[in-house]
């Protein structure tokens, strides 16, 4: 699909997001036979729960549908919210998995699992679980050193105390 196409979409749906308290964090459209499958991932601070997607479903259909964004072709449209295992690459990201555990490839060295527990502009502050009964370790790795963050599944997730959330 067009650049120009996927702008004015852009342009078109990320008001309506906004004005909805959600931030549409990736837009993509795809061919599927005939039909044009246009995704919206939106995400906020607190998370998406499937009531608040249904609601920007029907609000950006309408939409599309008044503005003929999409033109003569059938479409199917898609709001999701961006999954645990997302990679992390803008601030707000790691805000929100401010408690969580993470996957991080650094630049040089081994891929590893941590809890991140804090960030600042130069990099991020982590917890490295113990194993075999050991402690957990505090470790500080800056953004420079980072290749990719992905968030991971967490089935023990500790949730924050509320003054460092």
């Amino acid at each position: 699909m067009s650049t120009t196409q996927i702008d004015r979409l852009r342009e078109l749906l990320e008001p309506l997001a906004a004005r909805q308290g959600m931030e549409l964090e990736d837009l993509t459209l795809t061919r599927a036979g005939r039909r044009q499958v246009l995704q919206l991932v939106v995400d906020t601070d607190e998370g998406i729960q499937l009531d608040e997607c249904a609601e920007l479903s029907r609000a950006a259909s309408e939409l599309l549908d008044a503005e003929d964004a999409m033109g003569a072709d059938p479409y199917v449209l898609e709001v999701t919210s961006p999954g645990v295992d997302r990679p992390l690459t803008q601030p707000r990201h790691f805000r929100r998995a401010v408690g969580r555990m993470v996957r991080i490839r650094p630049t040089s060295g081994e891929d590893f699992t941590a809890r991140l527990l804090g960030l600042d502009d130069e990099g991020l502050d982590l917890e490295i679980p113990g194993e075999k009964g050991r402690r957990p370790k505090p470790r500080r790795i800056v953004f420079a050193e980072v290749e990719q963050v992905r968030g991971e599944v967490d089935f023990s997730r500790k949730d924050m105390p509320e003054e460092e959330a």
